[in-house]
């Protein structure tokens, strides 16, 4: 079986920073793109940030770009999101997601039809 567990979410002041956690059980974490989605209530689920199983490739949304950053160890088969300049309105449940696929294009990589396997969510709240 595969199971992702995310960690790390929590409450923050804007401006502040908070590194969320991935931990993927299972073999074969380093034959997945890892993907990360956030969700506010109410709204649909959105792309954040993407890593290629190798780590050589990344690509971000134009929202969190240049505060977020995604990460990932394939010797400890865990993906990080640090995120960091915290707004309000990042408030959301955060996702991360694991695609077993290789796509041709970044596009389907900010689609979450893409991917395969998904964490539970960690809230994470960002107040002023």
């Amino acid at each position: 079986q595969v199971q992702l567990v995310e960690s790390g979410g929590g409450l923050v002041q804007a401006g502040g920073s908070l590194r969320l956690s991935c931990a993927f059980s299972g073999r074969m974490f380093s034959s997945h793109d890892m993907g990360w989605f956030r969700q506010a209530p109410g709204k649909e689920r959105v792309f954040v940030a993407t890593m290629s199983r190798s780590g050589a490739s990344t690509l971000y949304a134009d929202s969190v770009k240049g505060r977020f950053t995604i990460s990932r160890d394939n010797a400890k088969n865990t993906a990080y999101l640090q995120m960091n300049s915290l707004k309000p309105e990042d408030t959301a449940v955060y996702y991360c997601a694991a695609s077993i696929n290789s796509y041709s294009g970044s596009y389907f990589y900010t689609r979450a039809q893409n991917y395969d396997y998904w964490g539970q969510g960690a809230q994470v709240t960002v107040s002023l």
